[in-house]
């Protein structure tokens, strides 16, 4: 079933309020998703994401508050997680803490991947992230953002190795922003980082070094509190200002 409203967005709004019940004054300060949830008690969903498409008012995934990019391949078409697509249903130790389900963090939040010994593309990403992390601390919204790194090296980074890596990289971890998510061994973490989000990774033991290191793909991704990617940044030196401006538009839809 579709609302077929003659008279455009007023009329629209005046037929959801009618049917959904909603106060007038909500009416004025209701985003996308908002319309889509209050009207969904009176018209299915789907029906109704056609009929604002078909005024102006919506977008073909009403999940995620960013316009859908500007790009080649459709979220279907790539091998990781792309806007408007669910998260993957993963639950991994944090540290601190216990165990965070990145579907039901609750508030928007950015991922990337890493591991502690790197020396040339980690510290770039681990760094925008601590840089966002600042920007919240500074401007009145720390709490409204959650920020995991997800290590793909469990074996060395220990949770001891990871509190002396966030003093190194100077991160806080004295507040709930930021948490370290470490899967529990080689092959849960294979399973989560290669399989689940789609980033390749492969253990290298340079002739001159003692140590393995790691040839991998950088990606940060910003998910929204509803669990749905509104962007995935597919870059090993992710562009800050963005990542602020992009958090921004999602944590204040």
């Amino acid at each position: 079933m579709c609302l077929h409203v003659a008279g455009g967005t007023d009329a629209l709004f005046r037929e959801v309020h009618q049917t959904a019940q909603i106060r007038p004054a909500e009416l004025l300060t209701m985003n996308r998703r908002t319309l889509l949830r209050s009207a969904g008690a009176a018209v299915a969903a789907g029906s109704l994401a056609g009929c604002l498409d078909a005024v102006g008012l919506g977008d073909s995934t009403p999940n995620v508050v960013l316009a859908e990019p500007d790009r080649q391949f459709t979220s279907e078409e790539l091998p990781y997680p792309a806007w408007g697509q669910r998260v993957p249903d993963v639950s991994l130790p944090a540290i601190p803490g216990e165990e965070v389900s990145l579907r039901n963090v609750g508030e928007p939040m950015l991922l990337t991947f890493f591991y502690s010994h790197c020396q040339t593309v980690c510290p770039v990403l681990i760094g925008a992230l601590r840089n966002v992390q600042a920007h919240a601390q500074n401007n009145g919204y720390a709490d409204a953002v959650s920020l995991h790194p997800v290590t793909f090296d469990p074996g060395r980074d220990t949770a001891e190795r990871l509190r002396t890596y966030a003093e190194d990289m100077n991160v806080a971890l004295d507040g709930d922003s930021w948490q370290f998510l470490r899967p529990s061994s080689e092959q849960r973490t294979k399973a989560v980082v290669t399989d689940e989000f789609g980033v390749n990774y492969a253990k290298t033991h340079p002739a001159d070094m003692d140590k393995y290191m790691f040839n991998h793909a950088a990606m940060t991704m910003l998910v929204n509190g509803d669990g749905y990617v509104e962007r995935t940044y597919r870059t090993k030196s992710p562009d800050e200002q963005r990542l602020v401006d992009d958090l921004r538009e999602v944590r204040t839809a």
